[in-house]
């Protein structure tokens, strides 16, 4: 179905090549996993067994990509690829242009030209099998980052195509949606679909897996059987990372004072009520995770600590101030909140600048040695002169913490900054936010990797429908 054949490929205006002679076939109703480190050349990968590299990118390309027995570049355009394959990005968002969910999926199953009837009963069909009944009536735009790669994939689905690329379609998706997105892939493998996947979540995905393939610095290092590559202990850790070693401070925050209080908060998005009473209290030095399925309202609530979002009733109190009575630049110093997706946050030309812009911002005392120790700390220092957006997603997490560092805020919030990482990025990431604590920080991360919450947390707080239900630490 899907065939490279001693692929080579370098962008535009680049020296290193992103795929290095890269050879792999994928025959029907066969699943194949590729994992590895973030910019070891999986999205490339992606790319070019799509054919999108081919009809859409410039660069120096090698070797051939055949798709159902012809060569990506005989089909005329890459309209005319997508009725062999679909395909679901890392970025589902990027993939939606329509107002409502149902109208996402109905344009693909219009596409297709079917019967009214027919499509109507396709569309119950993957709005059933996708869990997105309830949302079909909701912008995409609005909807949770997970909620959002199960309509993407729903919209694909819808093409009916049998070959399905899927970049990381779980990077934001909770345990729960995680195991039903494995559930919905196992049961279109059995139907005879081909899926070439790229994840790091492998243990979900054991079970249909045929052939797992490792690649870093853009080249195949490992693949084979799973059991058999993950014989190797640099492969294992990097797949299955054990976060049990981590040094967890059990007393952290007790006794200190309170540096977020959160009184009766409420918020609605228009008529959808997010958060429902919320009641909570950090203390300064904690190290607090906060888990739950999508769309059960985390994101809200950490948007309330800096004010990117403001209460709809209730009072969000950070270092004795009411975010009602003071501006996001007046709370810079108090807590800082690292996006899920690091990129909103760049737009610099250069690293160095990019931690250098808050920092200059907030006339922090000697600038240059706080901006250089920053860098430092996040192991970016001989990446100081280079575009951001060059970076791969793992140093561009570490940069997304080193800008809001760089600001000195007591508390700093941080939204799923493990995800797209593999066990050792994973590892590193949280590390540097135990030297955080370690030095008086308060940290709070949203996480749906429930071995770090357990592990690296000295308390969990799990959400749902708005509401706290369980607080590991809370008085």
């Amino acid at each position: 179905m899907i065939e490279l054949k001693d692929v080579s490929y370098t962008y535009p205006s680049t020296v290193q090549p992103a795929l290095h002679r890269i050879s792999l076939s994928l025959t029907k109703g066969r699943c194949i996993m590729v994992t590895g480190p973030s910019g070891a050349g999986k999205t490339s990968l992606c790319l070019a067994a799509s054919g999108v590299l081919h009809h859409d990118y410039g660069g120096k390309k090698e070797g051939s990509v055949i798709v159902d027995g012809k060569n990506v570049a005989d089909y005329r355009s890459l309209s005319d690829l997508a009725r062999n394959v679909g395909v679901v990005f890392d970025d589902p968002e990027a993939q939606m242009i329509f107002t409502t969910v149902e109208e996402e999926i109905l344009s693909a199953l219009e596409h297709r030209g079917l019967t009214p009837e027919v499509i109507e009963d396709r569309l119950a069909r993957i709005m059933r099998t996708t869990y997105l009944e309830e949302l079909k009536d909701r912008s995409p735009h609005h909807l949770s980052g997970g909620q959002k790669q199960r309509v993407a994939l729903a919209a694909t689905l819808a093409l009916g195509n049998d070959i399905l690329i899927l970049d990381e379609p779980t990077s934001e998706l909770d345990e729960h949606a995680t195991k039903r997105i494995a559930e919905i892939l196992k049961n279109l493998k059995q139907s005879g679909k081909t899926i070439l996947l790229i994840e790091h979540k492998f243990e979900n995905f054991r079970e249909i897996v045929d052939t797992l393939i490792i690649m870093e610095n853009g080249a195949i290092t490992a693949q084979g059987i799973p059991d058999e590559v993950l014989k190797d202990i640099h492969v294992r850790g990097m797949v299955l990372p054990d976060f049990s070693n981590v040094q967890k401070h059990p007393m952290a925050g007790a006794g200190n004072e309170p540096v977020i209080q959160v009184e009766n908060l409420t918020h609605c998005y228009g008529d959808v009520q997010a958060l429902s009473g919320i009641n909570l209290t950090i203390r300064k030095g904690e190290f607090v995770a906060i888990v739950g399925e999508n769309g059960s309202g985390k994101t809200t609530l950490v948007k309330h600590f800096n004010r990117l979002l403001s209460p709809t009733s209730g009072d969000v109190i950070v270092n004795g101030k009411n975010t009602k009575d003071h501006s996001i630049a007046a709370l810079a110093h108090d807590a800082g909140l690292v996006f899920q997706n690091p990129d909103h946050m760049f737009f610099a030309d250069t690293v160095r600048e990019e931690v250098a812009y808050g920092v200059k911002n907030l006339a922090i005392a000697d600038a240059d040695t706080v901006i250089d120790a920053t860098l430092a700390d996040a192991g970016l220092t001989d990446s100081a002169t280079l575009y951001p957006r060059w970076l791969s997603r793992g140093e561009r997490q570490r940069l997304g913490i080193a800008c809001v560092v760089a600001m000195q805020p007591n508390v700093i919030v941080l939204d799923e900054p493990t995800t797209g990482l593999d066990g050792y990025e994973a590892l590193l990431v949280i590390n540097i936010l135990k030297k955080l604590q370690e030095k008086g920080h308060t940290i709070v991360i949203i996480t749906h990797n429930r071995d770090i919450a357990e592990h690296c947390a000295d308390r969990i707080i799990t959400m749902e429908s708005g509401h706290i239900i369980s607080d590991s630490g809370g008085a």
